[in-house]
């Protein structure tokens, strides 16, 4: 069962409106927070005796905050949260969000396999900083998670977290796509806000977006190889890999697909496909 402090940041959440209005949020009565933008999924650095290099975090963390990102994302697939203990998972959002410039967005992945150790670790990742949570498709059971099971699972986190949710769907690591039915199903709730979309399909992706077109709902590419498509498709921004290494090019990407610069926006897609590979097993 939810501990008592948790139920209390719960019932705390549930007060807000599951919204606030500060900082980098979308104001305004019902409006979901806009995700909208580039944002590197920040690795986890780790010392040689396998310990978490907080010291190294913060240090990369300041040379990622002099790029226009929205913001960060931590403990996805490039931050290899599998790894880490709750505590460790915890600490890092802390200490990303104490490091990183205020006017950003922190998204921070909380998901685990059981619906109520997600609401655990999402209401904790909100109580140490993070705007929103990125949540991962449970896998292990990966045959019995069918459209309603995950619409359930989903529908339980968004109704209890204090922040707003971000579907998160990577295929390579999982073994499943969050189907596309789910998908539009759980656009609807008012708490959750977006889906990051790792799968590589931009047919899938296009699809998602024409089918969620009349709700407050937003799509994330996973990747920067597909950056551009994805643009071109309806999606509004991207948790690319190779901002991490790359993030002028990425954010160059971005704002000649904003500003329908075509041409360019191709040739420089063209260049990033070769080193985005480097990192094709994360996302």
């Amino acid at each position: 069962m939810l501990g008592p402090r948790v139920w209390s940041s719960v019932r705390q959440g549930l007060s807000r409106g599951l919204f606030r209005t500060v900082g980098a949020w979308a104001s305004g009565e019902g409006k979901k927070v806009d995700i909208a933008g580039i944002y590197p999924p920040v690795t986890t650095p780790f010392t040689a005796t396998a310990e978490v290099d907080y010291e190294k975090l913060e240090e990369n963390l300041h040379k990622l905050g002099t790029f226009p990102f929205r913001g960060f994302v931590v403990q996805g697939s490039n931050g290899e949260f599998p790894f880490l203990t709750s505590s460790e998972r915890l600490e890092v959002v802390s200490r990303v969000r104490q490091a990183m410039p205020k006017d950003k967005l922190l998204l921070a992945g909380s998901g685990c396999e059981s619906t109520q150790a997600t609401v655990e670790m999402t209401v904790s990742m909100a109580q140490v900083g993070a705007d929103a949570a990125m949540v991962v498709t449970p896998c292990y059971y990966h045959g019995r998670m069918s459209s309603a099971a995950l619409i359930h699972h989903y529908t339980k986190v968004a109704d209890l977290s204090p922040i707003p949710v971000v579907l998160y769907s990577v295929p390579a690591n999982t073994g499943l796509d969050l189907p596309v039915d789910a998908v539009v199903t759980l656009s609807q709730h008012p708490n959750i806000v977006g889906i990051k979309d790792s799968g590589g399909d931009v047919t899938r992706i296009g699809l998602i977006v024409h089918k969620t077109r009349r709700q407050d709902f937003q799509v994330l590419a996973g990747s920067a190889g597909f950056l551009l498509a994805s643009y071109a498709v309806g999606a509004v921004g991207g948790v690319c890999a190779l901002a991490n290494v790359l993030g002028a090019q990425v954010c160059q990407l971005e704002r000649l697909c904003l500003t329908g610069q075509w041409e360019d926006a191709q040739k420089l897609q063209h260049r990033l496909i070769e080193p985005n590979t480097a990192d094709s097993t994360k996302h």
